[in-house]
């Protein structure tokens, strides 16, 4: 891959004597400024009597804190045009601010009151835990939620990297103000914590204001979590009312920090992205198998995952796991040249989209701190990804196919695509639960 010159200036990280990074991605055309804070904890770091917790944590934080009540922090925020949010996955909790490069002081000021001083009112948290449930229940009646949520099942067991990120009913409605100020006495430490603002940020002034905001915080221990060892398996929830079929069959794949996950990408890309890629153009173009299907690899700290995902008829269940199982083996054995350049080419606009989004910069900012400790030049990765050989990619396929799978199935699903799928790619079955939360 040619590389043009950058006129941009680099991302700079500063680290306080506590441990938190402070990051600032240089982005001097942008008319505004976005602002995380990114902590290491999620449904990853969270036992099985804590699962969701993560999640419930996150939507407190809005609730009041020691200097301001819910309202307050809505308005301090809206009063300068600013839109504030958060997210929780698995691998990190996130706090999100974004206004006028102005207000960039109010706006670390903010986040550091809600990350550091909420107070989680108990009358909040009786309000809020109806809005969890509710969201809950929504995701538990999501035919295409729960196949995800039973294909990490399948892939990871009882380790945290099989819980889904909202957590289980019985524990949303057990969770109390206590359970949250421990887990985040315990979580929220300044080792575990990334800063990051993205736009036209003076890096000088920005660090002068994060340690006026977050100096004091401890600096903790690292929230760490032992590897998960690769299970496999059929796991299948039949849901009342869906008339389709769900589908995510998936493989084990090289974590990110073993540069063997390269090739898992491309070959992703090759078999199924955009509809001239193979699975596209045969399962929806020329059999009418699925509206959506698409291929992934989905490549974590930790972990990784090949994915394939679909929707179907359930008559037609069984004759899109045989079609997978063919293109996988055909391109186990040839490489499709045309297709390869395709996938290059493809990722190589991905990520150059994503290096001009700031929140996709902010992100891939703090997960290469908490992985790596340092932050990689996504065109470094960039040119790795393009140098590999067509002859790794052709034996991705083949490790596919001699692996065990992973395979989830809900909504209306037929037991002879359940067996179908167990057959071709050697993934044992398994009893599901009547309800994967269980």
């Amino acid at each position: 891959m040619n590389r043009a010159p950058n006129p941009i200036p680099p991302a700079s990280v500063a680290t306080l004597s506590n441990g938190l990074r402070a990051v600032v991605i240089p982005m001097p055309w942008r008319q505004t400024v976005s602002l995380s804070v990114f902590i290491r904890t999620g449904s990853l770091h969270e036992t099985r009597r804590l699962n969701g917790i993560s999640h419930v944590v996150e939507h407190m934080a809005f609730k009041g804190t020691a200097l301001r009540d819910c309202q307050r922090i809505n308005l301090d925020a809206e009063r300068l045009g600013a839109e504030v949010n958060a997210h929780t996955d698995k691998d990190h909790t996130a706090f999100h601010i974004e206004g006028l490069p102005r207000d960039v002081d109010a706006f670390v000021d903010l986040l550091a009151d809600i990350v550091l001083n909420s107070s989680f009112p108990a009358d909040e948290l009786e309000r809020e835990r109806q809005v969890i449930l509710h969201e809950f229940t929504e995701f538990d009646e999501d035919p295409s939620a729960m196949a995800f949520q039973l294909f990490d099942r399948a892939c990871y067991g009882l380790h945290p990297a099989g819980q889904p990120v909202i957590g289980n009913r019985a524990n949303l409605k057990r969770f109390t103000r206590a359970d949250l100020l421990d887990y985040v006495q315990r979580q929220y430490s300044a080792g575990n914590v990334v800063v990051a603002a993205a736009g036209p940020v003076q890096p000088e002034a920005f660090l002068r204001s994060v340690e006026a905001a977050f100096g004091a915080m401890p600096r903790g221990d690292d929230n760490r979590v032992a590897l998960p060892v690769w299970q496999g398996g059929v796991k299948l929830r039949r849901m009342g009312g869906s008339s389709q079929c769900q589908m995510v069959l998936g493989f084990e794949a090289p974590a990110l920090n073993d540069e063997r996950h390269l090739p898992y990408v491309l070959a992703a890309a090759l078999l199924g992205e955009g509809m001239s890629s193979p699975l596209l153009d045969e399962i929806r173009e020329r059999r009418g198998l699925a509206y959506y299907a698409a291929c992934s690899a989905d490549i974590l700290p930790i972990a990784g995952q090949f994915v394939v995902e679909a929707a179907t008829a359930p008559a037609q269940a069984e004759e899109f796991f045989v079609e997978v199982a063919r293109l996988l083996q055909q391109q186990a054995e040839a490489s499709d040249v045309v297709g390869l350049q395709r996938a290059r080419n493809q990722l190589t606009v991905r990520t150059l989209r994503a290096i001009e989004q700031p929140a996709r910069r902010l992100e891939s900012a703090a997960q290469d701190l908490f992985a790596f400790g340092r932050l990689r030049d996504p065109l470094d990765a960039l040119a790795r990804l393009q140098a590999v050989p067509a002859a790794e990619v052709t034996a991705v396929f083949s490790a596919l196919l001699a692996g065990s799978a992973a395979v989830a199935l809900a909504g209306s699903v037929p037991a002879r695509a359940r067996d179908r799928a167990a057959a071709l790619f050697k993934a044992p079955l398994a009893d599901a639960p009547a309800s994967a939360n269980d």
